[in-house]
Order: C-alpha cells, then structure tokens, then sequence
C-alpha cells in the first residue's frame, strides 16, 4: 500500500465518490479507479460498494479508511516536525469556521494572516459545529472556529471573543419603538430563524427559554442564511436574532433595525478549537494573535465571559 493509495482511498471515503475524490486528488478518475482497484487486490477485500450512489464505505472498508488516514497524518508530520526545527512557518492549515461567523470574521484577519505567511497554504471550510467537531478528532481538519463551551475531551478550547445578540426588528413591529427589549416581551410567532443543524438557531431557543415544538409556524422556515432573515426583516415584518459581528459594518438604514436586549444581555463565546495533540500548535498560535490583533477591543471583554455561565443556567 503507497501513501498514494492511501490519499485516494481517504478521499473517495470523504466525498463518497470517484469522480469527487479523483477532482481533490488532481488525477482522473480511470487513474484513481485503477489504483483503488489494484489496492483492493492486494488486499484481497472490497473497499467500497460502487453500486450505490454515494459510493459507500464497506465495513472492512472503513477499517483500512482509517487506518490510511492515521498513517497520512504521521506522514505528514514528518515534514512539518523538520519546519518546526528549522523555525520555518509554512505548510497546510486547515481551518472549519461555522456559517454565522464565517462572512463576519474571515474579512478582518485572513488575508493579512495569509499577507504574513505567504509559505502557508490555508483551506478554509464553512461547516455546522458538529462538522467541525467531527473533522478535529479525525484529524481532517487542523483547527475550528465556533462556539464554546464544548465539553468534548481530547480537544482544547481557546476564547477569542465574545458576541452579543441582538434583535434585528422590522420597523413596523409593535416593540420598534423600544430602544431595548425583554425576552419576555418578544412573540416566538413572529420570530424567523435558521433551518436545524445551525448551532445559532439552538443558542437562539436557548436564549428565549422555548422547546423547539412549541414554537410558532413561522419559526419552520428553511433559511441558511442570516442574510437571507436579516432582509426579511427588513421588508416583511417579524423579528430575527443576530450575532453581534454582523451587526458592525451596517449603514445607517439597517441600524435602525437593531434593538438592544436589556442587562443582563445574552452573549455566546467564540473560539479557536484544536485537538490537544495538535502539531501545527505554533501554526494555529499564529492565527490566533491575527485574529485577536483585528477583531474590534470591545468583543474581547472578559466581563463578556462571565455572561456564559448565566446563559448555561
């Protein structure tokens, strides 16, 4: 088995698909089929069942997956164990942000932290924490950034920052003369939120004390994107709940949208998410200093924190 094999066998498992995994390798698919095939000779099992669509992992499949992916990540961390030595910042980072940061946060550091390494190649996915989560204890992914607390063992957390919510109401509603609002006071009926999977959409129902099947019809609708609410809002009627970040660079017109939560208000911490064990450690300390040199003072308040453990409660 070559580290070759490997590469493709971990891909086509990923992407459930040849012609999926052969684009990721930069190979043609009848190049990555042949050696899929030649390997599942060697071995003298079948890796994968190619009649069904996606091509799925077969049971020994999934054993030999792993064992691939294990050796490919020891592969890798010989080079990168030789550029820690030499001092040098270079390789792959990859790095899982989740949707309700990622058009907020990305622009404020990523293109100076790339402008500082230039020898570090960065892959950036937007994936649902638990995605996330997932990827970091295969080792797919490199680092996360999303919202804590976690509590899964095996993986470090480390804040960056912290974000309130804030009501994001249409001008028309009854509470758009208020200047703050009190969870008590708002109508779940009229409220839009994300589609299931976001972890924004759950912090939301945490923040207004309702289980999800009690919540109006309205609350149904399918959107995976803030953006997408946000102009709802603005035409329609109802309110949303937005994460602060999205909130910094609006004009004047959409400002006048926003209502303040009266104290103590609701905040959710944000941060850089790594497996202990992690060997790009120097890498991902990097991206940190970026990210908290350029994200506005006011989220890095620690009394902001303190707030954690209320909404927890």
């Amino acid at each position: 088995m070559t580290l070759t094999q490997m590469e493709y066998i971990v891909a086509v498992d990923a992407f459930r698909s040849f012609a999926k995994a052969a684009l990721h390798c930069n190979v043609t698919q009848p190049t990555l089929s042949t050696q899929v095939k030649k390997l599942e000779d060697e071995l003298g099992v079948q890796l994968f069942d190619r009649s069904k669509k996606p091509v799925l992992t077969t049971e020994i499949g999934t054993v030999v997956v792993n064992q691939a992916r294990k050796a490919l990540q020891e592969a890798r961390q010989v080079q990168e164990l030789i550029d820690l030595e030499k001092g040098l910042m270079k390789g792959e980072l990859r790095i899982g942000i989740i949707p309700t940061l990622s058009p907020y946060l990305l622009p404020l550091f990523i293109l100076k932290f790339m402008h500082q390494y230039p020898e570090v190649e960065v892959v950036i996915e937007e994936l649902m924490s638990e995605q996330i989560i997932q990827r970091l204890e295969t080792d797919q992914l490199d680092a996360g950034i999303l919202v804590t607390p976690l509590h899964r063992n095996g993986l470090v957390e480390k804040p960056l920052f912290y974000e309130l919510f804030v009501v994001y109401m249409s001008t028309n509603h009854p509470l758009s003369s208020r200047r703050t609002i009190d969870f008590d006071e708002l109508d779940l009926s009229e409220m839009w939120l994300l589609k299931e999977g976001h972890c924004f959409r759950n912090q939301v129902i945490n923040i207004c004390r309702e289980d999800l099947d009690e919540l109006g019809p309205r609350l149904r609708f399918e959107s995976g994107s803030l953006e997408t609410l946000r102009r709802i809002v603005e035409q329609q009627y109802g309110y949303t709940l937005l994460p602060e970040l999205a909130t910094l660079d609006m004009d004047s017109a959409q400002y006048q949208h926003i209502r303040h939560f009266k104290n103590p208000q609701p905040v959710r911490e944000v941060s850089l998410v790594l497996r202990r064990s992690q060997i790009k450690a120097r890498l991902i300390e990097a991206l940190e200093t970026e990210i908290l040199e350029n994200v506005p003072e006011i989220l890095k308040n620690p009394e902001r924190g303190r707030r954690i453990e209320w909404m927890e409660r």
